[in-house]
């Protein structure tokens, strides 16, 4: 008979074309005629890639494989597995293929897929091929297109308590934007500082809204609305660019063009509002913790107060600069104000004789300037005093009001209370402009050594502190620590001695009480910038009215809004920083034109009319219109948000999934019978998508849920972050990466030392990443051909823990071959045999209970050790009893399906014929009992020395295991002529240990 890698390579190629012949991995839904209700679900979901034009190395298949393993032992396990994985297609380097050489990014996009395709099936992975899409797909971004319009149709009321479809009591929730108008027409919500509407029992004191101001409330109060915000333009580029995109010397990463910050229209979703839940919901999840506190971190809630400073105008009239701070224990140290040039209270409070000055700064500062590597806190500082004075509320002293380009009119309220002496920025332009610095928080002995002026080192920690509290600003730095409060007290509160928490409640209840300012929660968070200047994205689906600039939701039934057909790709690019953005769907000018009718509920129906005619639909008649579209397009985060949900139903054109699909697999509870809040069983990635992906989907979801498409409040229940596989890389001697098929290593004086094939030349060894940049990545069927798709997958498994990095050990799969052949052998070449060695019958059912708990769990290196373990037992008997095949046959399948496949269609052909595959076969049941050993081998340690072993029962006595360890031959000479002092007997749960104590 041939041995398993012959075998195997007949075999591995048959049962892939079995699997696509006979549709092994089609997973029925609700309504189909094969679906079980009755099945417990599992959804395994792997994050969604992005097709790269390189495609896979063997580094990328870590997690796929770890988690086709466990959709498999589910399957065997009887649960309805949904495990499918589509692609997250949109992305700029398709787009950027387009613009250098004209050829549409659609079909760069789907030869990458039909390549990654390709790879992903030879690696023998089970997804479900009927679920599968890609975020380009027209009848997939229809669903993306249509996600938008509900988060531009809703808004978000923080007051409501509602009962959710789990039965859990939530506070918040979004509500449809027609129901925001009458709550602005009552005075039940009003206008807050920004113009944002709120609730007045939120906000308390704000304004009215009336007349045409309802309607600029409304959609400024929508979740999807356009703001000016300060963004990253790089005209170069002729688009925006995120963080992320901006290296740290301030260019682009593509193409390394400057980057000016400056104000543009954009679309911003208002993930804001479900800060909170973001947070609180957390609590809920089987997230690893790192992840967690990443996520809480990245949101940032702080406790400040929102605080107004009365100032005169140039007029006569009251007016209050309003301010956000963070540190409201501080303001007794606010000496100055600084607001952002172009704050629209600056020419109110402007003095004649500082009007020159402050226009000459408005000018300077409006300049675009390149955005730096350095950050605002290093940048030399420059300001005007605006000839005006504000009032401290709780001082009552009068400050100085200047202007200043660090602060920015985009973020908060355009204004600060500065306090140089805990704000490092505010230091150093008080000390340039010979400005007030008063200390309020009293700092550390250590902080006070460290920064101590050059005169100062002899003084002594009260001397120092005495110092401090006089003059701090003669100190190297601002004092940002919280700590103890000092020289903070009026007439009417005093906060001294209070620590900062304290201190923060205390004055900001005296504020409240006064009508100076209120408590406010503020988060590090932004709301969400989601225009891009690009074509390769999702269109807006959005007309803005010629007439009067108003922006409409176009119809739901006019949905998808298809890119149209171009062949200029690129952005419009050029030097000037005020250029203004024109992306490349603005050059379709015929598709950016449209004319249409505005229903009854706002939104806009494209009709093929001239615009003033009238327009029957639906037995009402409507005047036509003339509307642009958006020229933007929608980020790539846009569709990998919601993309697990189309795999509950991925055909539905009618909806993005039916009712019942999205119930049946959304919905899970513990083992107690308790829903669980996330919709996924359990998500594998890495964690280099710990914040924006999962923030973003839990956002989008979290909307869904509010408005009853979704049943559970987040998307996954259970996320598990898999490690990275490294591998060397290797370097000429210019530095140059050389491709890993030219490295060969040679014996250099007894050592292993890699050398260039082509050249001869010896190379150095760089340890790190796998990938293209350092030419070391291994296409994962190169492995598969040289030894075998299951020894490839088996040995992924059990480099180590799944969660750890591991690195790449060409010579080390050897070892995982041997394994699998040896499978092989107790399998399909010993004999069999009717009687049941009792220590192989409990070998066997005490693997079962391992593999099975170390599956579950994704303990899957711990899980093969388990089986090599029981694979060489077996291989040492003689005959080998079915029941242990088959349960070896079984256990081994998840990990090797292809032989898994083999090795059950011979050795159960008519279990096979009626079930059609190794998944449809139930994974094997240990017996607790026999997995229990029937004696065991403890240790017998002298004065804690191991001085020899003996083998006792397991429900042996201490008596007998005492005499039996006196008793063995060398721990009796270690006793002669001592004394024993004592035994100690380690006998729970399992006899462990003897360590006889003894002296002379």
């Amino acid at each position: 008979m041939a041995n398993y890698q012959e075998s195997a390579r007949e075999f591995e190629k048959r049962w892939q074309e079995y699997w696509r012949e006979n549709d092994t991995y089609r997973t029925p839904n609700p309504g189909d005629a094969d679906f079980d209700a009755s099945k417990k679900k599992s959804v395994i979901l792997d994050m969604f890639p992005y097709p790269s034009g390189v495609g896979l190395h063997i580094g990328h298949p870590l997690g796929y494989i770890a988690t086709d393993v466990k959709a498999r032992f589910e399957r065997m396990r009887g649960h309805n597995v949904l495990h499918s994985m589509g692609f997250d297609a949109f992305g700029l380097p398709a787009e950027q293929f387009a613009i250098q050489t004209g050829q549409h990014p659609r079909i760069t996009t789907e030869a990458n897929i039909e390549n990654m395709l390709r790879q992903l099936q030879v690696i023998g992975l089970g997804h479900d091929p009927h679920r599968r899409f890609a975020t380009t797909d027209v009848d997939y971004y229809k669903w993306t297109q249509w996600i938008f319009l509900q988060l531009f149709n809703s808004f978000y009321d923080p007051t409501v308590e509602w009962k959710g479809p789990q039965g859990q009591t939530i506070t918040g929730r979004a509500r449809p934007i027609a129901e925001l108008r009458p709550l602005l027409e009552s005075g039940e919500w009003l206008l807050d500082e920004d113009g944002v509407p709120q609730p007045k029992s939120v906000i308390g004191e704000g304004v009215k809204a009336e007349g045409k101001e309802i309607d600029r409330a409304i959609d400024r109060g929508r979740l999807a609305y356009v703001d000016e915000v300060p963004v990253n333009w790089c005209p170069m580029l002729g688009t925006v660019l995120s963080n992320e995109e901006v290296t740290n010397e301030g260019k682009s990463e593509r193409g390394d063009y400057p980057v000016y910050k400056r104000p543009l229209k954009q679309w911003m979703l208002r993930i804001t509002d479900y800060a909170d839940r973001l947070v609180a919901d957390l609590e809920g999840l089987d997230w690893p913790n790192g992840v967690v506190e990443m996520q809480k971190g990245w949101i940032g809630r702080s406790v400040g107060a929102r605080v107004n400073f009365p100032v005169t105008t140039v007029d006569g009239a009251d007016e209050k600069i309003a301010v956000y701070t963070t540190r409201p224990d501080t303001i007794f140290g606010a000496t100055y104000m600084v607001l952002a040039p172009e704050h629209p209270l600056v020419d109110k409070l402007c003095a004649e004789d500082k009007k020159g000055d402050v226009a000459a700064y408005r000018a300077q500062a409006s300049e675009l300037k390149a955005v730096s590597a350095k950050d605002d806190a290093e940048r030399e500082k420059t300001g005007v005093f605006i000839g005006a004075y504000a009032t401290n509320p709780v001082t009552g002293e009068e400050i100085p009001v200047w202007i200043a380009d660090y602060v920015l009119m985009g973020y908060g309220t355009g204004a600060i209370m500065a306090v140089p002496a805990g704000d490092q920025r505010d230091f150093e332009f008080a000390h340039k402009f010979g400005l007030p610095i008063k200390a309020t928080t009293k700092p550390s002995e250590s902080w006070l050594k460290d920064n101590a002026p050059a005169d100062a080192g002899d003084l002594d920690g009260p001397a120092l502190a005495a110092l401090y509290e006089a003059n701090p600003g003669s100190f190297k730095t601002a004092q940002t620590e919280i700590g103890e409060t000092i020289n903070s007290a009026n007439d009417e509160v005093s906060i001294n001695g209070l620590s900062t928490p304290d201190a923060k409640a205390k004055i900001i209840e005296w504020m409240e009480g006064k009508g100076i300012g209120r408590g406010r929660v503020q988060y590090k968070l932004r709301d969400w910038l989601f225009s891009r200047q690009r074509y390769w994205g999702e269109p807006f689906p959005v007309l803005f009215d010629k007439e009067t600039d108003q922006v409409h939701g176009i119809a739901e039934a006019a949905l998808p809004v298809v890119l149209p057909e171009m062949t200029d790709f690129k952005p419009q690019s050029n030097e000037d920083p005020n250029s203004e953005p024109e992306p490349p769907l603005a050059r379709a000018k015929e598709w950016m034109e449209v004319t249409g009718i505005v229903l009854g509920d706002g939104s806009v129906l494209p009709v093929d009319a001239a615009v003033g005619s009238k327009y029957a639909h639906d037995g009402a008649e409507y005047e036509v219109r003339a509307f642009k579209r958006d020229a933007n397009s929608m980020p790539n985060w846009a569709g990998s948000c919601w993309y697990y949900l189309r795999y509950f139903d991925a055909k539905n054109d009618a909806k993005f999934a039916s009712d019942d699909a999205a119930a049946y697999w959304a919905n899970s509870t513990d083992k107690d019978g308790k829903a669980l809040p996330g919709a996924v069983d359990l998500y594998v990635g890495g964690a280099e998508h710990a914040v924006l992906h999962l923030l973003y989907s839990r956002f989008w979801h979290k909307v869904l849920f509010d408005l009853g498409y979704v049943a559970t409040p987040e998307p996954f229940q259970k996320l598990f972050n898999q490690g990275m596989i490294t591998a060397d890389a290797y370097t000429d001697a210019r530095g140059v990466y050389v491709d890993i098929h030219d490295v060969e290593m040679r014996d250099v004086d007894g050592k292993k030392v890699p050398f260039n094939a082509k050249t001869d030349e010896q190379l150095t060894t760089v340890p790190g990443k796998m990938g293209k940049r350092y030419k070391n990545g291994i296409p994962p069927e190169e492995i598969c051909d040289q030894y075998t798709i299951d020894t490839f997958r088996t040995y992924e498994m059990y480099m180590g823990p799944l969660d750890s990095s591991k690195p790449w050990q060409s010579d080390a799969i050897v070892g995982m071959m041997r394994f699998l052949s040896n499978v092989w052998k107790v399998t399909t070449q010993m004999e069999r045999t009717d009687s049941v060695d009792g220590k192989i019958e409990t070998l066997v059912h005490k693997t079962i209970a391992k593999v099975t708990g170390d599956i579950a769990d994704l303990r899957l290196n711990t899980a093969i050790a388990a089986l090599i373990e029981l694979t060489n037992a077996l291989t040492k008997q003689n005959a080998v009893h079915d029941d242990h095949a088959r349960a070896l046959a079984l256990m081994v399948a998840p990990f090797a399906p292809h032989l898994g496949e083999e090795l059950m269609s011979r050795m159960a052909s008519d279990e096979f014929g009626a079930k059609k595959s190794v998944i449809k076969f139930d994974w094997p049941e240990f017996d607790a009992e026999k997995a229990k050993d029937d004696e065991f081998e403890v240790p017998v340690q002298v004065n804690g020395k191991k001085r020899g072993s003996v083998m006792v029962a397991a429900d042996a006595d201490q008596a007998t295991v005492e005499a039996l360890a006196k008793a063995d031959p060398n721990v009796a000479r270690h006793l002669e002529g001592m004394q024993i002092v004592k035994v100690i007997y380690v006998a729970k749960p399992t006899p462990k240990l003897v360590n006889i104590v003894v002296r002379g």
